[in-house]
């Protein structure tokens, strides 16, 4: 079983910048894909970033992509989603997600542990 704790979420302004932090209890930390989700009111879970096990492969969402950056100390079972330049759209409930059974995946039904989540609203 693995426990992922989202922390750093917040209110900010269009334009600002928050970085997002996942620890996990995880003693194996790096046999996990790690990914970044989020889930606006009314509107379904959708995938934003996932990083290989190593760190060295990424992938994004069109939506985020040259905005989100995603990156993992694997030293400190953590992930992280470094949000610039944030948009009213990016407004939504942020979860992280692990994958021990896909080096790569977008897909919610292949992550099998969650975290509980955190906020980020951004106003304009």
């Amino acid at each position: 079983q693995v426990q992922l704790t989202e922390s750093g979420g917040g209110p900010v302004q269009a334009g600002d910048s928050l970085r997002l932090s996942c620890v996990a209890s995880a003693r194996t930390f790096s046999s996990y894909t790690m990914g970044w989700f989020r889930q606006a009111p009314g509107r379904e879970r959708e995938f934003v970033a996932y990083i290989s096990r190593s760190g060295g492969g990424t992938y994004y969402a069109d939506s985020v992509k040259g905005r989100f950056t995603i990156s993992r100390d694997n030293a400190k079972n953590t992930v992280y989603l470094q949000m610039n330049s944030l948009k009213p759209e990016d407004t939504a409930v942020y979860y992280c997600a692990a994958n021990s059974r896909w080096s790569s995946s977008w897909r919610t039904p292949d992550y099998e542990y969650w975290g509980q989540g955190t906020q980020v609203t951004v106003s304009s």
